[in-house]
């Protein structure tokens, strides 16, 4: 599987990434330097600058003598995101429902057709970055850099969660969801968009992960 586009190290990085996000590289698993050097056919300088960005997001971990393994992500912590993300996310809303334009519905519209089209090809990882897609665009323009840099931080783990769930949820639904939360805006109410909000957010069960993983 050689890499042809340049920086190599990017390359590297997305697709272990992705990998870890969508739980094809699942909590423990070990990312052996020269594994993955041959894999992609490159040398190891850029694959240890990809594992060092992993760290850095804490998507995988240093093991003394045993090299680097995906992290873990358990129930408890999961719960304790989702409960902040209804506050967070309950407010971005409510501040930003005011400000959203007719070129800002369409946005939300085309995100919605690009994630009805990665469900229709079964890609989990596309699924999960539009859904994601969809509520960093109020996340973004809510003016306020501590909530957006807070929510980067969970949102890796929430989007960890959400392909670990996917396998035992159906993702029928998952469209008309987001578009009626459009329609909710559409109306101006804060209050009942942010109620809408926290409601969709809890429709996902938060399951005992350590089942899955």
């Amino acid at each position: 599987m050689p890499i042809t586009r340049l920086p190599i190290s990017e390359q590297v990085y997305t697709e272990l990434k992705k990998q870890i996000v969508a739980g094809e590289l699942p909590p423990g698993t070990r990312l052996p330097v020269m594994e993955i050097a041959n894999r992609f056919q490159i040398s190891q300088a850029p694959v240890r600058e990809a594992l060092e960005r992993l760290k850095q997001e804490k998507l995988i971990i240093g093991n003394a003598n045993r090299g680097s393994s995906v992290s873990n992500i358990t129930s408890k912590e999961i719960k304790e995101i989702f409960v902040l993300r209804e506050i967070i996310e309950g407010y971005v809303v409510r501040t930003t429902i005011a400000l959203l334009t007719e070129e800002d519905f369409r946005d939300l519209e085309t995100i919605v057709l690009q994630m009805n089209l990665a469900i229709k090809q079964q890609d989990t990882f596309k699924i999960i970055e539009h859904d994601m897609d969809f509520h960093s665009f109020f996340y973004e323009r809510c003016n306020n850099h501590a909530i957006v840099e807070l929510w980067n931080t969970l949102k890796i783990k929430v989007m960890r969660f959400m392909a670990i769930s996917n396998k035992r949820r159906t993702t029928d639904g998952l469209v008309g969801g987001h578009r009626t939360l459009i329609e909710v805006l559409r109306t101006g109410d804060a209050v009942q968009a942010e109620e809408s909000f926290i409601d969709h957010m809890k429709s996902y069960k938060l399951i005992d992960l350590e089942e899955y993983i």
